[in-house]
């Protein structure tokens, strides 16, 4: 038997939206419903490694909120839960609750050797760029000197400005930012 009219056309619209959720990172969600396809399609932002971005996806955010965020989690600020959120947004928690099924709460130990820590290329001196494994003396210095001229806009920029080959800035992405 086949379905109704309204039902297959229903079914047919969610198709685009479903591969758009799962191919564009971007993609701002329209409404709680489209939050609940994208949560049981897997997708999820890590509230403390989102960035501006991440945050920008999300209904009713923003941009003040989104930078509020990020420079908070940026100064290593852990959020633990919606309520987290809420407070640094001084929002009331329900307003935020139906954003739960896609935000990530991990917890990140700075001390820990495993941890990732990110160093802003416009700003680390020599010796803080050093201790990043691909960096070498040379490297440091050529990005300190280069950024005298002007502050690097992204890793792309920086890339670009120093002529470095794309091994490089895979190995430099995770240690860097902007």
């Amino acid at each position: 038997m086949p379905l109704p009219h309204w039902l297959s056309t229903a079914a047919q619209s969610r198709q685009p939206l479903r591969s758009q959720l799962l191919n564009d990172p971007y993609y701002r969600f329209q409404s709680v419903a489209e939050l609940v396809l994208a949560a049981s399609l897997g997708v999820k932002i890590d509230v403390n490694q989102a960035g501006i971005d991440d945050w920008l996806r999300l209904p009713g955010i923003s941009i003040h909120q989104a930078r509020s965020l990020v420079e908070l989690t940026q100064s290593g600020v852990q959020l633990h839960c919606i309520e987290d959120i809420a407070a640094v947004l001084s929002l009331p928690v329900p307003r935020l609750k139906p954003l739960e099924p896609v935000l990530q709460f991990c917890y990140y130990d700075a001390a820990s050797v495993d941890t990732v820590k990110p160093v802003n290329a416009n700003t680390a001196t020599v010796e803080m760029l050093t201790r990043i494994p691909v960096v070498d003396t040379y490297l440091a210095r050529a990005i300190v000197a280069n950024r005298a001229v002007s502050p690097y806009r992204n890793l792309i920029h920086l890339q670009r400005r120093l002529s470095l080959s794309a091994e490089v800035v895979s190995e430099l992405m995770h240690y860097l930012r902007f």
